[in-house]
């Protein structure tokens, strides 16, 4: 078996570009070998900075064989009366690329057809890869793509080489002008090169062992590890690794060498996050701290060569880094002597979203839905959520959020708590822009997590006011993460909130206003919105999707609003419901009750309001049924009181019996039109209850 190697050589990638390359690489190869026939073992791709390696493991020399029957004409097409080929036998043999012998007569479902027999593959495998080599490297996807020189081409960064090599020899091939051939550059300091490689099996030896450039990321990743965990552990501490951060430098150096750094202790006096935020955001730094939890005097930065004079490049660093925390301890001491009077006053100067007006007006609006949010959900401490929502965007205009943008609203707790205002208030102003994605957590506290849902509320109300509404992938003002945010707080927080009257309240708040959007229309909108990402959220889940598309279109009873969390908890009881072995009839049950009712409103006639005459009950079964509804309702109403929708899911089974004997006793649309409409108010009580916990109908059985 042989083996292919093909390296990518080209100026500094930015490390965000390497895994996507990685695994375009690793796929396209996959596809094009599979396509012409390849067979393969293994395909590896390793990536550093300046160079992507293809390592393709196990190749059969020569392309997979195949034999194909190629059909033709009919066969009374194909020959004449006396058996001599047609021009069609003749053309089709000539297409083909065989003589008239090789044909033979194929039989099929459909009559007798000319046919030929032929033998694909065989091919070398090594010329196939030459094909594919430039169509893969030309076609490859990034974020953003260059061109140099004179030419056309285009890639994410200028190519420099192009090694090709399968087994010994050289694979040609030209892109971008550039063309490939047996060598290699390696680290810049440790082995620049040029470095011929003989053979594909001697490419890693050659790249590591001459080159100095360690090509696997895991291993970059496993050095920077463990380098800088022995030198935190030498000075009393451990490093506060950051995945992010951690993927980020692996992805700068292709000779990673930890280096531990001092700063002044005297740096200390600084908020942890101002710490932190210096050394990963400027200087690609990692943290350092006791065994306590407190920071120590240390950081943990990544080189990317092995220094001569290692004194010498740490001193280097600690000066850079020491620039860095002046100019921290200056935006510090700075703020601590300003006041949150004279940050709301600048608010007012600072636009929000131009029609929306000033990031002061939001402040102002967030106070009082902050004290709405507070009142629905039971909150004792209005005053605090309140005063939360009326600083919550102070921050954004002192010192230090101006230089160090991620720390917007953790600035503003800290200041809070310097300033003395409740620790409330200081929790809410840190935890305000959570969740920030799919993945992180919502806010700890109550108060954040209202403080939360009204900011988010209160940008979606102005934007679909605004007609700004997000359609396809287009989402500038991150409408989606809002909704998201939102259902995700409520749901986790098991809070009672009529997200309805919430976008009402948040719309009201702006006042008169020349919208784009009626104030109703908007609404609509923004709650078919908001819907449909609650939907989403649910499947992301793993519920299914028709048990999601139930529960959320359950009848709620009039004025009920949209409670998220209801829903949520109704949706739970509805799955551990399907997985009852007696779900589906049961569905079919129901379902049939609830399509009747829907058909008998759509074709209009007899009012249905759930109300029948006991007078009116001649059946046996539709008696039984009367009673069983009557002595359940006591105890539906009292569940459905409590929230207890598995009890609630629970009665159906209760019910069931005597609806499965109405309906095999009873039949419903009889002659007599006031026992006709009787039955069908009988049946509309039934699914009066049963709607609010689920649209039988909408499930398929």
């Amino acid at each position: 078996m042989s083996q292919f190697v093909l390296e990518i050589g080209f100026e500094e990638l930015p490390s965000r570009f390497l895994p996507g390359l990685e695994r375009e690489l690793a796929e396209r190869f996959a596809r094009a070998l599979d396509d012409d026939g390849v067979e393969h073992e293994s395909i590896r791709v390793l990536t550093t900075p300046r160079r992507a390696a293809v390592l393709i493991e196990g190749i059969n020399p020569v392309q997979r064989e195949a034999e194909e029957v190629v059909p033709g004409p009919p066969v009374r097409v194909a020959f004449d009366a006396e058996g001599k080929p047609t021009k069609a036998a003749e053309g089709f043999a000539r297409t083909q690329g065989v003589d008239m012998a090789d044909i033979f007569t194929l039989s099929t479902d459909k009559g007798e057809y000319i046919a030929v027999r032929k033998r694909t593959g065989g091919a070398n495998a090594a010329d196939l890869i030459a094909t594919a080599c430039p169509a893969v490297v030309a076609a490859l996807p990034f974020p953003k793509r260059m061109r140099w020189g004179s030419g056309d081409f285009t890639f994410g960064r200028p190519l420099r080489w192009l090694l090709a090599l399968f087994d010994d020899a050289v694979v040609p091939f030209e892109v971008g002008g550039v063309v490939s051939g047996g060598v290699t550059w390696g680290h810049r300091i440790h082995g620049a090169g040029p470095l011929v490689v003989k053979s594909a099996d001697d490419y890693l030896n050659v790249v590591i062992e001459k080159g100095g450039v360690t090509p696997d990321p895991a291993e970059r990743r496993a050095m920077i590890l463990a380098g800088g965990n022995a030198a935190a552990e030498a000075a009393g501490g451990r490093i506060l690794w950051k995945e992010s951060l951690l993927d980020e430098v692996q992805g700068l150096a292709e000779h990673p060498v930890p280096l531990l750094g001092d700063i002044d202790p005297s740096f200390l006096e600084l908020p942890r996050e101002v710490l932190l935020t210096s050394m990963e955001s400027h200087q690609k730094s990692f943290g350092v701290e006791g065994p306590d939890g407190v920071l120590l005097p240390h950081f943990l930065t990544v080189l990317n060569l092995t220094p001569l004079d290692v004194a010498l490049v740490k001193k280097g660093w600690e000066r850079v880094l020491r620039a860095r925390l002046e100019d921290g301890r200056f935006f510090w001491k700075t703020d601590l002597a300003a006041s949150f009077d004279a940050w709301l006053a600048e608010l007012d100067n600072v636009i929000f979203l131009g029609p929306l007006g000033s990031m002061g007006d939001k402040t102002r609006r967030l106070e009082k839905l902050c004290a709405w949010l507070a009142k629905a959900a039971g909150v004792a401490d209005e005053s605090a959520c309140a005063r939360a929502g009326r600083l919550s965007k102070a921050d954004l205009v002192s010192e230090m959020v101006g230089e160090f943008d991620t720390l917007q609203g953790i600035m503003g707790g800290i200041y809070a708590r310097r300033m003395g205002e409740p620790e409330t208030v200081a929790a809410a102003l840190a935890e305000q822009y959570l969740p920030a994605g799919p993945d992180s957590p919502v806010p700890a506290t109550l108060a954040g997590a209202l403080l939360s849902i009204a900011d988010k509320a209160d940008t979606m109300a102005g934007c679909f006011g605004l007609g700004m509404i997000p359609t396809g992938a287009a989402d500038p003002y991150a409408l989606r993460r809002c909704a998201l945010g939102i259902a995700r707080i409520v749901l986790e927080h098991g809070l009672r909130i009529d997200v309805r009257e919430l976008f009402r309240t948040a719309l009201a708040l702006y006042g008169e206003r020349a919208w784009k959007l009626a104030p109703a229309e908007a609404l609509v909108k923004l709650e078919e919105f908001f819907m449909a990402r609650l939907k989403n959220h649910f499947m992301a889940a793993g519920h299914e999707t028709l048990l999601v598309e139930a529960a959320l279109a359950a009848d709620t009873p009039e004025g009920a609003g949209i409670d998220v969390r209801a829903a949520g908890a109704r949706l739970a009881a509805l799955s551990d419901f399907s997985r009852r072995d007696d779900f589906g009839s049961a569905v079919l049950t129901f379902k049939r009750a609830a399509n009747i009712i829907r058909k008998q409103g759509q074709e209009g006639g007899a009012v249905l309001d759930g109300a029948y005459s006991h007078a009116l009950l001649a059946e046996d079964a539709e008696k039984a049924l009367a009673a069983r509804l009557e002595e359940v309702a006591p105890r539906f109403d009292a569940l459905w009181a409590a929230d207890d929708f598995a009890s609630l899911f629970g009665l159906l089974g209760e019910l069931r019996p005597a609806v499965d004997a109405f309906f095999d006793g009873v039949m419903v649309m009889c002659d007599d039109a006031a026992v006709r409409t009787n039955r069908l108010n009988l049946l509309k009580a039934l699914t009066l209850r049963l709607g609010r916990l689920a649209d039988f109908g909408a499930l398929q059985m």
